[in-house]
């Protein structure tokens, strides 16, 4: 095989690697998982980050939430997660120029705070477990902080498996067309 069929393959191999991911993060989060331990925020981030047209980068983990939604079941605060989940990928838009471990890092952190402050909200405002009050926000947000450790735990596991995932396939793409290459 030449060089410039390799070339020619990359873009599809790349996409349906990537399209690979988001199907198993989506397949992942219908399976029983402790609270909150699910891949959806790394998706988030993950599809920001590395699917290049970003009305797509937006729609098709969008999509995977709601086929997952759809064996899950659908609840009064969807449309806060899904808010949420939309920021997560916007954070991912600032990963694409830098994706080093210390951006990506930042970028799991920022997400998983954003997710447990946006969701706790919505659980004190939408909800009737708190009251509307301050002391019921900080009540909600306080009871909420076991789940944000298991956000974090889930969003950094997923992100290093899904990151890791594409940086392997990109770099053994590049030594293998380099190879090849040098061997003409």
């Amino acid at each position: 095989m030449k060089p410039a069929a390799l070339e020619s393959d990359y873009p599809v191999a790349r996409a349906l690697l990537i399209a690979a991911i988001i199907v198993f993060a989506g397949i992942i989060r219908i399976v029983p998982h402790p609270w909150n331990l699910a891949p959806i925020g790394a998706m988030a981030l993950f599809s920001g980050a590395v699917i290049r047209n970003r009305l797509l980068a937006l729609v098709l983990p969008l999509l995977a939430m709601l086929a997952g939604d759809a064996f899950i079941g659908f609840h009064i605060l969807m449309p806060v997660v899904y808010a949420s989940f939309l920021i997560s990928i916007l954070i991912g838009f600032r990963l694409r120029e830098h994706r080093t471990l210390a951006w990506v890092g930042g970028a799991v952190f920022a997400g998983a705070v954003q997710f447990f402050l946006v969701t706790n909200l919505g659980v004190w405002a939408f909800l009737h477990s708190y009251p509307k009050t301050f002391a019921g926000l900080a009540a909600c947000y306080a009871e909420g902080l076991p789940y944000f450790w298991n956000t974090l735990a889930g969003d950094a596991f997923f992100s290093v498996l899904f990151f890791a995932a594409l940086f392997l396939a990109e770099h053994g793409y590049r030594r293998a067309t380099t190879r090849i290459a040098e061997s003409h």
